[in-house]
């Protein structure tokens, strides 16, 4: 079995519904014979140019180390990535505070430097198959949260906390994000 992810240039950040319909309509075209561009031949896995995209295609067992590579080359480039398995677009921007900040879902998806909407739209995905969803800076602090939306936060002491929505969950990583600490007042926490 194999998965796919698809590469181009967008002037602007984009939703899910935006990246989903241009590679579903990307891949109802022919691959362009010939030259390869060059973001083509950095890309690791089997690469299938279109005309303004790059879909990349690897293996299940390397989903998660290739993915994560195609999400760094890209990004260096300045494009936008979809990954339409887990229906998840990745844009070049904007980006949180905390440079080197790393997105870690259950998973196994790990995105360097994650934008907010795809900090956002990941929290979503939250379930059985994916069962923590964490923004980490590593030697410093860390947010993470967990179906039944638990949220754990660790800057020296591990605190948590139980909120009753998908909302107020992505507000808290918003904040933790932007480096904005609103999140700790606002609900009760223990250790």
């Amino acid at each position: 079995m194999s998965v796919e992810l698809m590469v181009w240039d967008e002037p602007v950040p984009i939703s899910r519904d935006h990246a989903r319909a241009a590679y579903l309509a990307v891949k109802r075209t022919e691959p362009v014979a010939g030259d390869v561009p060059g973001v083509a031949k950095e890309l690791p896995g089997e690469v299938t140019v279109y005309p303004g995209h790059v879909l990349v295609t690897m293996d299940l067992d390397t989903m998660d180390e290739t993915s994560a590579q195609v999400f760094t080359i890209a990004r260096a480039h300045g494009l936008v990535c979809y990954d339409p398995q887990r229906d998840l677009v990745h844009n070049v921007a904007p980006l949180g505070v905390y440079e080197g900040m790393q997105l870690h879902t259950g998973d196994g998806m790990i995105v360097h430097d994650p934008d907010l909407g795809l900090v956002h739209d990941v929290l979503g995905t939250l379930s059985p198959q994916n069962p923590f969803v964490a923004l980490v800076n590593f030697g410093r602090h860390f947010l993470q949260v967990s179906p039944g939306y638990e949220l754990e936060y660790k800057e020296g002491t591990l605190i948590r906390t139980m909120v009753p929505e998908l909302e107020e969950v992505r507000q808290a990583f918003h904040e933790y994000a932007t480096g904005e600490r609103g999140f700790l007042t606002r609900h009760a926490w223990s250790s």
